[in-house]
């Protein structure tokens, strides 16, 4: 999903409500799915200024056809506005024997989506499928980086928008960590840290979420 306002430990406010976008449909099972543009709301928790400094958020609902949805998540993935933006952008432009549905783009965390319809791939290994507007994928085990493999033995692909299967931790966010990713207590409590300065996230950033 993409925020649509930025967060800020310097000027944000425990108890702001903070909004985001999903991007791309979601499927929930073989017949049902979150469809993109659907709203996704959450709040600020607390915010530490400073040096370091740490700003922590939840989001628990998202609005669809005129319901609201209780969720809770954690995060395994989040990404700056330019690597989203970049991840949107194929390689290179089609030429006149190439149409741009079958151009490649190269996703957060590695991974290569070859057109619409095409396959992803990590290195050798086809990992999900290219769509228009997203691929779907299983999200994989990166143990260097602390985020499990997908849950339990649920085979269904995922919508991963513009990451890789195993995307995992924080990208082109400077001195920003994820500090708490909101899969242990307080579950669902995402915490961003920086040792050195602002923790700032711009709004059309990118992250990538696990809904329960």
């Amino acid at each position: 999903m993409q925020l649509d306002s930025s967060l800020s430990s310097r000027k944000s406010k425990p108890g702001q409500k903070i909004t985001a976008r999903i991007m791309q449909d979601v499927p929930l099972s073989s017949t049902s799915k979150l469809p993109a543009g659907a709203k996704v709301m959450g709040t600020i928790v607390s915010v530490t200024a400073g040096h370091p400094s740490e700003i922590s958020f939840r989001f628990d609902a998202v609005r669809c056809r005129h319901k609201v949805i209780p969720i809770r998540t954690n995060l395994r993935a989040i990404a700056s506005m330019m690597e989203v933006q970049d991840a949107q952008v194929p390689d290179a432009g089609p030429d006149r024997g190439t149409p741009w549905a079958w151009v490649n783009r190269d996703l957060i965390g590695g991974a290569v989506a070859y057109g619409q319809g095409g396959p992803v791939t990590r290195g050798d290994d086809v990992v999900g499928q290219s769509l228009f507007g997203g691929v779907l994928a299983k999200p994989r085990e990166n143990r260097a980086a602390g985020c499990r493999g997908e849950l339990g033995e649920n085979e269904q692909l995922q919508a991963l928008w513009v990451f890789s299967s195993d995307a995992c931790g924080a990208f082109g966010l400077g001195n920003v960590q994820i500090a708490h990713h909101g899969r242990t207590a307080p579950a669902g409590e995402i915490t961003l840290c920086s040792a050195t300065g602002t923790s700032s996230i711009r709004g059309g950033s990118g992250l990538l979420l696990r809904i329960e």
